[in-house]
């Protein structure tokens, strides 16, 4: 029989099949879309579907066939821990920025598994293109499977540094990435107001995953090197570990593809500062130079609720949010000597654009956006955001809109809409969104707020 079916192999093939269909549907999009992610999600569950296909072949009796079947298992590069990390580390910088593309520099972090790949077709072509190929020779191992230089190979440290390093490797992109999320967490509420569908979650979790999967695999490789050694069956829980995390990863990747364009997070770089320059969103955390106020977090909110409703009409509106292509960016003419005053001044600006324009009704407002109704630089509006008001975009945003969605529930006229409907009009683009905003924002959810309105 071609493939032994029993309780191991059929339980780990759907999970092999899962990540080679879903691949191929991934690389297919990422040609036709052009989108990077794609390609280097495929090949993570590529990599690892090609690692469940060893014991999953194993168990359906391709070691002990004796045939071609034999060689192939002793052969091919079942083991490619050394590319998981870079692969895992460069799918996160593609997903997170659409405009990262892999340059020559990055080239030396597959550098390990190249190399552990040219060692193994060295032993590939050495005993099967050398030595049975052309000079003939029957390969004197395991019943005629298996070739001289890997009998060698097999008593040798080279498998297990490999396997070692690739597991360290692993864990060190894992931890590394993990990071750079708690970064791209900060980049998401310095710039978007509606991030549900962008924080990816379900990646942070892979990567939790990752470390942790990582980690089981080492506690297996150690108890069997150093305890006692392991049989094919104890081994095979962690094989099925994998083979959950393909089907996660492939589920959670074929989802992914909402408002992706938008986005461009960098890695944080240490920028110095100088008295000319702005800081820049990607480093938000640095010291700019410049001597803010001190401002209570409360002054928006306090800012929202005392503004009267005003009335606006569509001409009002639009003469507010100047086009981009007769509007010119308005730079702050702030002086050393008068930082606070210039930093009030757009604070001021800012929350009366706020109340008369209301931008925060449209659900999918960047900051970018807003920075081109204000005539000014992204740079300098964060600043404005963040120390004039004290808040982040994200939440500066969604103060305004919580507030609305408070005005409508007081309202009579409101009375008879849902709280969907008043989510919408207040905009938030899902109830999800706005129950979790509203509960973070007045530690109540809206229908708590509703009755007692």
């Amino acid at each position: 029989m071609f493939f032994g079916f029993n309780l191991y192999s059929g339980l780990l093939l759907p999970f092999f099949l899962q990540g080679v269909i879903v691949a191929a549907v991934l690389w297919a999009r990422r040609r036709r879309e052009d989108t990077a992610a794609d390609g280097w999600l495929a090949l993570l569950l590529l990599l690892f579907a090609v690692r469940l296909a060893q014991w999953m072949l194993g168990f359906a009796g391709w070691y002990d066939s004796h045939d071609a079947r034999t060689t192939f298992m002793f052969y091919w590069p079942f083991s490619n821990w050394l590319a998981v990390g870079p692969a895992l580390y460069f799918y996160f910088r593609s997903l997170t920025n659409q405009e990262f593309r892999l340059q020559r520099q990055h080239w030396w972090h597959f550098a390990p598994a190249l190399a552990f790949g040219a060692w193994l077709l060295v032993v590939f072509g050495y005993d099967i293109g050398w030595w049975h190929g052309l000079q003939g020779q029957p390969l004197p191992a395991h019943f005629g499977t298996k070739g001289p230089l890997a009998s060698w190979a097999d008593y040798q440290p080279i498998g297990l540094l490999a396997d070692t390093l690739g597991y360290l490797s692993v864990l060190a992109y894992a931890v590394h990435t993990l990071r750079a999320y708690r970064a791209y967490a900060r980049y998401l509420n310095d710039n978007f107001s509606d991030t549900e569908q962008l924080r990816f979650r379900w990646l942070r979790n892979v990567l939790v995953a990752v470390v942790v999967g990582t980690g089981v695999t080492l506690v297996f490789g150690a108890v069997n090197l150093f305890i006692t050694p392991l049989n094919y069956v104890q081994s095979w829980y962690d094989y099925l570990f994998t083979g959950l995390l393909i089907y996660y990863l492939s589920i959670s990747g074929l989802l992914t593809g909402y408002r992706l364009a938008a986005l461009r997070f960098q890695l944080p770089v240490a920028v110095t500062p100088s008295a000319t320059s702005l800081p820049t969103i990607e480093a938000a955390d640095e010291t700019s130079g410049i001597v803010v106020p001190a401002v209570d977090k409360r002054t928006v909110a306090d800012a929202v609720l005392d503004l009267p409703e005003i009335p606006v009409s569509a001409a009002t509106a639009a003469a507010s949010v100047p086009l981009v292509a007769d509007a010119t960016v308005e730079e702050p003419t702030e002086t050393a000597a008068e930082p606070d005053a210039e930093l009030a001044r757009w604070t001021t600006r800012l929350l009366a654009h706020m109340q008369a324009a209301r931008p925060y009704l449209e659900p999918e407002l960047t900051l970018g956006e807003l920075a081109t109704q204000l005539r000014t630089n992204t740079s300098w509006l964060s600043k404005v955001i963040n120390s004039g008001c004290g808040q982040n975009f994200n939440d500066f945003i969604n103060e305004y809109r919580v507030s609305e969605a408070e005005r409508r529930l007081r309202d009579p006229q409101f009375r008879h809409y849902t709280l969907l409907a008043v989510a919408l009009e207040a905009g938030f683009n899902s109830k999800s969104t706005f129950n979790r905003v509203f509960k973070k924002l007045r530690g109540q959810t809206p229908s708590e707020a509703a009755r007692q309105l």
